[in-house]
Order: C-alpha cells, then structure tokens, then sequence
C-alpha cells in the first residue's frame, strides 16, 4: 500500500501492476502444459509420471500458500511480492535445462514454492484499495489478464519450441518475471499501520472460511485440468496435432472475457442483492454451467464441438473466479490474506488431486474415464456456494 510520498499514488496503478503479474503467473504455468507431449516424449515420461510433474507445483504451491499469505499480512506486500515472483521466474527458467524425470519434479516443486502467495498478497492490496462493491471487479481485472496469459501461452510457446525447442520457452517467460519483480520493488511501498496479524482461532472457526476452502478445492479441481492436462489429453486422447494446439487458446480467450464480465457482475449483484446473494448468484450459475459443459464436451467426438464446450465450461469456472476471491476479502476483511491463502491452499490441494488423478485414471482406464471426476466436482463446488456467507466473520458470528 501506498503512503503519501509514493510513486504509487493511484489504486489503479496498483491493479496494473497486479494484472501484469497475473498475466506472468499463467504464461508460466500453462507453458509446460504446450511443452508437455514434447517434455514426454524426449524424456521417456508415461501419462502416471507426469501426473506427478504437474502435481509438485500444485503440491508446493498448496503447502506454502498460507505461510506467505500471513508473510505478506504481517509485512506488507512490496519485499514478499518481489521475492515470489523473482523466486518463481528463476525456477520457469530451470525447467529449460532438466534432462530426467527426478530433477524435473523437483525443480517445478520448488516453481510451485516460490509462486505460493502471489495471489493472497495481491488480495490483501485489493483489500486496502478497493470497496466491498468495487472488488469483484478488480479481481475480474486481475483473474482477466491471468486468461490472456493462458491464452498466449499456446500462441507463443508452440512457435518458439517449432524452432527453437521446448527449452527456450522456459528461458523467455522466466525472464518476464524478473524485469516485474524489479518494477514492482522500484515502483510500490507498504504503509506499516496497514499491516495485521491473523486470528487463526476466529478464522478456522468460521464456517464461510470452510466452505470457500471446499468451492476452492472443488473448482480449481476442474479448473487445473485445462492448465494442467489440456494439452496432452487433446494430443493423446483426442488425435490433435502440435500444429492444432494454436487452437488451445481459445478457452483462455473466453475465460478472460468471462472474468471481466463476471468482476462487473459480481458487483453489480452484490448492489442489488446484497453480500450474501450476490455472491452465491455469481457461484452457483458459474459452476453449474462449467459442469454441465465439461460433461457435454465428454461425450462428442467432433474436435471443434469439443473444443467450443470445453471453452464453454472454462468460461463458467472463470465467471464465478472474480467472485470467489472477492468473497474471501469480504469475509477476512483486515485478514484478507490469510483467508485468501486458506482458501487457495485448498484450491491447490484439488489441483494436486486433480493431478496425480487423472494421469493414473487415463493410464489405467483412458482418457475418456479420467474426464468424470472433473463434473463431479465442479457440481460439488455449485452446491456448496449456497451456504456462504459472504458478510465477514463479525457478521456470521453476529447470525449465529
């Protein structure tokens, strides 16, 4: 947060910074899910393996979301934002010079270590420079520009690796990330009595901090098999070829779309329904159509119509995103990281889930059978939005 002699002197400069770093954090993440078949196929990796690739990010990244979400609480966002990014950008880059299956987990543990927190930290500035009816919108900002990423990766990584490799990909996006945390360092300072510790009692005492845990696990879940398993599902599963991946980024194309009409009605919901019922709106119709979508796309053969009902179910996942954080600020208020990061920790543990699962079902059962659980869940996390309480833990302790 900004004092009065800081460059940084306007919310919306804030959230600039924060959407370029988004738009970093899906770059890198959905790079080695282009890089996959390739990575596969030149490292003699089978589909269970790499299930444990991808899931060593999603793995670290859930275990150290809370410890730096309370760093950034206790701290402020400027040195933990500029460590995490920088951290992350050195281990994108070290993915490019693995040559086994050993140091390649490893080394995307340690990328999912350093990226934990990132977006808790960015909520708790949303917390301080944005009112309840304006947050939504600028996670819708925020989570808009992660999709742009997502859908630049296949658009930029494809291309590089055709005449370059897979490696050089790592190097460029691992370079993005450094040339932010310098900006970010030189550009934001923290304002010391914005700083909080977390009430660890109240929160894990709370039932909407619960079950935003569960909506979390239950649509990242869904959501990790189009950052994790998209590529490699469409190539082994689906007969694409590499020069077909181009067409990958049009779930993050509408994803993006999503997440900012999804932040401008999260708010608009909100104003005219209150916290409570705006919110849950924005969950449960989000997460029904994303299942009923990935379900629907499950079960035809044609290539564009699954592609376009696949899209169509990213869109719902990232309808309801924008809402889904703004819902933990609105709960955690002076604690917003700290819910964020509970939140997220669990949302990485169904990414980990979703991970390791679905490389074991498609090499035990196919591809088709690994699709299931990701409906389930989506369903799962629909129903439970209907029970947040979306109005801070004063205002739940006060109902109960």
């Amino acid at each position: 947060m900004s004092n009065d002699k800081s460059p940084m002197k306007s919310a919306d400069r804030v959230l600039a910074l924060l959407c370029f770093m988004a738009l970093i954090t899906y770059l890198d993440r959905i790079c080695i899910s282009v890089a996959g078949p390739r990575i596969q196929e030149e490292l003699g990796i089978g589909p269970a393996e790499w299930g444990w690739v991808v899931g060593a990010f999603a793995l670290a990244y859930g275990l150290f979301e809370v410890p730096s979400g309370w760093w950034g609480d206790r701290v402020g966002a400027r040195g933990p934002l500029t460590r995490i990014v920088a951290w992350w950008s050195v281990f994108t880059a070290l993915t490019g010079t693995v040559s086994s299956l050993g140091p390649l987990v490893a080394v995307r543990f340690l990328f999912g270590a350093g990226e934990a927190g990132a977006f808790p930290i960015a909520s708790a500035s949303i917390a301080r420079w944005f009112p309840a009816e304006a947050r939504a919108k600028a996670f819708g900002w925020i989570w808009m520009t992660s999709q742009l990423g997502g859908a630049a990766a296949p658009l930029l990584v494809v291309p590089i690796q055709l005449h370059f490799g897979w490696r050089a990909s790592f190097f460029v996006f691992g370079a993005l990330g450094i040339v932010w945390s310098v900006a970010w360092f030189s550009l934001y300072r923290d304002k010391p009595a914005e700083r909080h510790a977390a009430d660890w009692r109240g929160l894990l005492g709370c039932r909407s901090v619960w079950l935003m845990m569960g909506i979390g696990f239950c649509y990242v879940f869904g959501q990790y098999f189009f950052i994790a398993w998209l590529h490699t599902f469409l190539v082994k599963g689906r007969g694409f070829r590499e020069t077909e991946l181009y067409f990958t980024a049009a779930p993050f194309l509408l994803g993006a779309v999503s997440n900012l009409g999804g932040g401008a009605l999260g708010d608009r919901a909100v104003s005219r329904f209150g916290l409570r019922w705006g919110r849950r709106a924005m969950g449960v119709g989000g997460l029904s159509v994303s299942a009923i979508c990935f379900a629907a796309a499950a079960l035809v053969e044609d290539k564009a119509s699954m592609l376009i009902l696949l899209s169509a179910s990213y869109a719902g996942t990232t309808l309801q995103q924008p809402s889904v954080w703004a819902a933990c600020v609105d709960v955690g208020g002076r604690q917003a990281g700290a819910v964020s990061a509970l939140m997220n920790t669990a949302a990485q543990a169904g990414s980990f889930v979703l991970s390791v699962s679905f490389g074991g079902l498609a090499a035990r059962w196919g591809y088709d059978v690994a699709l299931t659980p990701v409906v389930v869940s989506l369903g799962a996390g629909a129903v439970l939005w209907l029970f947040v309480d979306a109005g801070g833990l004063e205002g739940e302790a006060a109902a109960q």
